[in-house]
């Protein structure tokens, strides 16, 4: 065993002895196994195969950034990757999770790894200079500090960066029913940095609420809502995003439904931009949640549901139209349904409706709608241990417009004319994606 040399003078002149040095030293010692014993690292490794078989793709699959031409380079984590073979991402996690005692402790750490790290939660710049660092290949999904405050049943807390409160969907489509993500999960926040308390009442109640710096998953972003309007830069400093959630699971005796989970949240805050004269919204952005994952009197078939209205996508300005102020909002239907056929062998369908509306001024740009539906079907097969190996097919199609004019959940404006070249409907596009994740 090693001493430092203060150690060591201090017991060649008897102020300690060497017995207790060494017995100080195991404990230290101690603390570092216990605490390193509870320390799980896990994640996974996912990769892919795109094929967009509609004719008004070759844009895209040809990497020269048209996606403006259908639905499909819109789809979350799928642009730039049509017509080839992908990795998608590596995630690695490490996290200590809180025992049972009053005051427990505990953290988690989630890393992305590969393109759809890309992007995903930028940094602000600590240096003052204007925008945020997130360019490399390299991100943070999650790294809070995990506490309870003995609080009645306990109070949970994470402290840090966390996943956000809404949603049916996750960053992890490994852990999802289908492989490519849904234009529900497209419009909502994804992570945030604060705080969130969860306080579970009983086994079916539980609700959590919390505060962050944006809507966006901007680490370490602050509010610059309404910053410059009468030349003060300090205005809103301290206007946060808040949130909250309920979710009820049904007991035991509500007989083959119980287990079922009905969720409802809310997230309001800071989304980009800023207000303008006369404005009322600029700036902000509101998310409502409701949704649902119900057991069957069959027990490998399971539904689910999920209902997004999302007012102000974006904080405003997304399609702006002569010199008007617009907003874009959003009401997106989701269902789902699961038949494990075998333990290896599952199908998950998606079925979605979303219509969009804008908001705009002055006339004649006084508003104006579009709407789509899409259809997912996936059939998973899982031959080998610990993978999961995917095959899906995808049609998504804009349906009307406003004076043809074409406006996905996201508030891109689908380009229904993109030049000589282009055939097909430029308003649908057909996808079909293999998908293989070894989870470790």
């Amino acid at each position: 065993m090693k001493f430092n040399k203060w150690t060591l003078g201090l017991a060649a002149v008897g102020a300690v002895s060497m017995a207790s040095a060494v017995r100080a030293d195991e404990a230290k010692l101690s603390q570092v196994q216990t605490a390193l014993s509870n320390t799980t690292i896990s994640g996974y490794v996912s990769s892919s195969m795109n094929w967009e078989m509609t004719p008004s793709q070759g844009a895209i699959g040809n990497q020269t950034g048209n996606n403006e031409s259908s639905p499909a380079g819109n789809i979350p984590f799928q642009a730039n990757k049509a017509n080839g073979f992908n990795l998608d991402v590596v995630k690695l996690s490490i996290s200590k999770a809180q025992d049972e005692s009053p005051w427990a402790a505990g953290y988690e750490a989630d890393l992305l790894f590969g393109p759809d790290a890309i992007g995903w939660t930028p940094t602000a710049r600590s240096n003052g200079g204007s925008g945020t660092y997130g360019d490399g290949n390299m991100a943070i999904q999650q790294a809070y500090v995990a506490l309870r405050t003995p609080v009645g049943n306990g109070i949970d807390w994470k402290v840090g960066v966390f996943n956000t409160v809404v949603g049916y969907e996750s960053m992890d489509s490994i852990n999802d029913p289908n492989y490519t993500r849904s234009w529900g999960w497209a419009v909502e926040p994804t992570e945030h940095t604060g705080v969130l308390g969860t306080y579970k009442v009983n086994d079916e109640w539980s609700f959590s609420a919390g505060v962050a710096n944006t809507l966006t998953p901007t680490i370490n972003g602050r509010n610059d809502y309404n910053a410059n309007v009468g030349n003060n830069v300090n205005n809103s400093v301290w206007d946060k995003t808040v949130m909250g959630s309920v979710t009820f699971t049904a007991p035991s005796n509500w007989g083959w439904a119980s287990g079922s989970a009905f969720y409802a949240g809310m997230v309001y805050g800071f989304a980009g931009g800023q207000q303008a004269d006369g404005g009322d919204q600029g700036g902000n952005q509101a998310n409502y949640y409701a949704g649902a994952t119900l057991n069957s009197p069959w027990k490998s078939v399971t539904f689910g549901a999920a209902f997004d209205f999302v007012q102000n996508v974006g904080g405003g300005s997304y399609y702006d139209l002569g010199n008007g102020v617009n907003h874009i909002n959003d009401y997106i239907f989701g269902l789902y349904n699961t038949i494990k056929a075998t333990d290896k062998l599952s199908f998950n369908s998606r079925a979605e409706y979303w219509e969009v509306d804008l908001q705009g001024n002055p006339a004649p740009n006084s508003g104006g709608s579009s709407s789509g539906i899409s259809l997912t079907e996936t059939v998973e097969y899982d031959l080998w241990a610990n993978v999961v190996s995917r095959l899906e097919l995808r049609w998504d199609q804009c349906m009307t417009g406003e004076d043809g004019t074409y406006i996905l959940p996201t508030g891109q404006v689908l380009n229904t004319n993109p030049g000589e070249g282009y055939s097909g409907d430029h308003r649908a596009s057909v996808g079909l994606y293999a998908n293989v994740a070894y989870k470790f």
